[in-house]
Formats: C-alpha cells, structure tokens, sequence
C-alpha cells in the first residue's frame, strides 16, 4: 500500500526546507524528497542571505562575513562606494551549512527527507497526486494531498506539468578562490561589455582569504561567447588583473538563473515555488530572501486548503493571489535595471557613475538604498537628479505602470 503525505515537497534546497518546516507547524506531514546524496550541492548560489530572511531563519552560526557595502566599479575604473559599517546590509554564508540547517530545522518539525530520490511520474487523480519516484531502495509509488515543487531553476514540477518558463533565464557562473587580499566586509562589483554584458560581475569575501568570484549576463547579450568567457575577461582586464593575480581555484560552478514568476504556478493539486516559479531578483539574481517571502505570502491560506482538502486550481489561484504583486515588483525592478545597467553601452554606463559618484546622490543611495527593494531608490534617483530625469521619460510606462 502506497505511504500518504498531506504534503510532498521536491527539492531539499533552503526554499524546500522552509516551506517544509512551515506546514510542520501548521500540523501537516510532509516528505522531502531530494536527488541528491547530500544537502546543499551542487552549489550554485552567490551564498548571500539579507538581513531580513537571516532573522526569519535564525541561522547567525552559518555567516562567513557581515557584508556593509559595495565598492562599484564602472567599465573605464570610476568606483562608486556605498554602505555603512554601522548597517549590515547582507550576509555571506557557508551555503552548504546554510542548506543543511534549514532542512535540519524541518526534519526537527517533523518531515521525513528522501535524499538520492526523484520523481518520474505524478498522476493528479481527483482526492490526491500519486507520484512515482526512484530512491535508494528503488522505485516507490506515493500518495499526497498537495504536490509542491522547490526544485529549482531546471524544475522537474514546472516541467513535467506544462506550467511554463520564467520570463527570462540568466546565465550565472561563479568560482571560489583563496589567495586574493581585500576588505572581508565589502562586496566588488564590476560592470561593462566585456566583462559582465549587460549586468555585472562580483567578488564576495568569504573569510579567511578566500573569496567566490562569478559573472551573470542573459544569454541574448553574450553574443555567442560563455560566461566563463566573461570571467576569463574579469581576471585578466587591464584595469583589474592585478587584484586577481594571486587568486588560486578552489571549485567553479555554473548554473541558470530564473527571472520572471510564471504565470500560473499551480494546477489541481500541484504548484511551484522559490526558483521553480521564477521568483529570483532580476536585479541580483538573489532568490533565498524572495523564496522565504512567497512562503510567508501564502502559508496560513495554504494550510486552510489542505485541511479542508480543497486544492483545485480555482483555489490555488486565489492562494496565490499575492505573487501577482511578486511579479508586478520583479517587473519594475527588471525596467529599472535595464534602464540602468542592462541597456546602456560602456560610455553610457560610465556616465552613470559619474552622477552615482556625487555626494549628495551618494547620500541619496545610502539613505534608501535596499538590496531586496531597489525600486522605491531608483524611483527617487529618477525624479530628484536632474540628470537622470530624461532616463524617466525614456523609462516610460514601465517602471510607473508596470
């Protein structure tokens, strides 16, 4: 006889986790299920948690550096310096921990974890979702109430049910390094064609002198080289090889990143979530602090509708009401990136951080600068600069309307 969840959740990541430790304490019994035989790899995440959802996690024993600022670097060497020693404004992480210890507090709550496991068929009949999955111990056929999927950028969910793409797939590669001197709580940015088309490229200190180091860009502005390309551009450029010269690799990775929630991230009971659903930052790709917010967005509506075992996808629309506003916010936040950084050609960009460089915008930035809403600040820099007003005209609809 098939065992029987009210919940299965593919994907262990800290989204999966989360969501799983949730509708623990809400009463539900729920199986995580992970291809995987280990937690927290494949790493392919920059490893940083804001503030916000470091609270909301409480895992203060997995932070490798308290992040201030950022030094931003424009293609011809203009540094912009924003931050306040005084005011955490990220945390880089040990990510694998980090993973571990989300996943961990929900086994705590009572969730059964299935590493090694995944699933390769999932029937939605009208009382519950039979899903067939291959583990360790071979295949097992499994009943649940609400099938959800955290699995990811590549999610065998979205897929499999014919849900859709996200709006747009960044392409991420990252490497981490040891060797590379600098301040451990200052972010590196750089920006420019050649190295980071069309968004930016990072270093994140680690501790202990090690730093991970990655580029992102959408595919359309690659123009047919790699983002390991890009990253072989970073290290060697004119400007910059001297700040890498002693980097040595430790590990690299590279992975999609999802832009853009789905449309209808559900059907009758089956939905996605986190990646799955595209919910990552057009702006900095960072999907743990939106992940954890959708989670928090729809939970108590969540629990409701698995007890009274009313999971159509006419309710699951109206549960996931608010990622409509999630969508609306990526949208304004992509506009006013493209705006900003994705549209602009190198001269255009230095120009930029000229005006970014004056003290009183400087002030501007510091004041209301918010990794996770950048918005609201690029809203203000439009109106109250002088300069970037006509960038507002050429903004258009997008960012008031959008």
């Amino acid at each position: 006889m098939a065992r029987q969840f009210d919940v299965i959740v593919i994907g262990a990541g800290p989204i999966g986790g989360y969501l799983s430790r949730r509708f623990n304490e809400h009463g539900k019994s729920v199986l995580l299920i992970e291809e995987h035989d280990q937690l927290g790899r494949p790493f392919q995440c920059a490893g940083l948690v804001n503030p916000a959802s470091m609270k909301t996690i409480g895992l203060e024993d997995t932070i490798l550096t308290t992040i201030w600022g950022a030094n931003i670097h424009s293609p011809s060497g203009t540094r912009v310096t924003i931050g306040d020693p005084n005011i955490p404004r990220t945390f880089s992480v040990c990510r694998k921990l980090f993973d571990e210890s989300v996943v961990m507090q929900s086994i705590a709550t009572g969730t059964e974890l299935l590493l090694s496991s995944k699933p390769y068929s999932a029937t939605v009949y009208d009382e519950f979702v039979q899903v067939e999955i291959d583990g360790p111990n071979g295949e097992e056929t499994i009943h649940c109430k609400l099938l959800c999927g955290a699995d990811g950028a590549h999610s065998w969910t979205r897929r499999y049910f014919k849900m859709g793409r996200p709006k747009e797939m960044m392409i991420g590669f990252q490497a981490d390094v040891s060797g590379m001197s600098g301040k451990d709580n200052w972010l590196e940015m750089y920006t420019g064609r050649d190295i980071a088309p069309g968004l930016f490229a990072w270093v994140i200190p680690t501790g202990n002198n090690t730093h991970r180091i990655g580029v992102w860009a959408r595919p359309q502005d690659l123009e047919g080289r790699s983002v390991e390309e890009c990253y072989d551009s970073l290290i060697s450029h004119p400007l910059w090889k001297e700040r890498f010269a002693k980097a040595r690799e430790i590990a690299r990775y590279c992975g999609p990143v999802p832009c853009g929630v789905i449309r209808k991230p559900f059907k009758d009971r089956v939905m996605v979530i986190g990646d799955a659903a595209g919910m990552a930052k057009p702006t900095t790709g960072g999907g743990i602090g939106p992940g954890f917010r959708q989670v928090e967005a729809i939970i108590e509506k969540l629990v409701k509708a698995v007890n009274k075992d009313k999971l159509d996808a006419s309710t699951l629309s109206s549960v996931c009401k608010p990622f409509k506003a999630f969508r609306k916010e990526q949208d304004r936040a992509r506009a006013l990136r493209d705006l900003l950084v994705t549209i602009p050609d190198d001269e255009e960009l230095d120009s930029h951080f000229r005006m970014f460089n004056r003290p009183e915008v400087l002030d501007l930035i510091n004041a209301e600068g918010d990794i996770e809403h950048p918005v609201p600040l690029g809203m203000t820099l439009l109106r109250r600069v002088p300069e970037f007003r006509k960038l507002a005209v050429k903004a258009g609809f997008k960012l008031l309307f959008a």
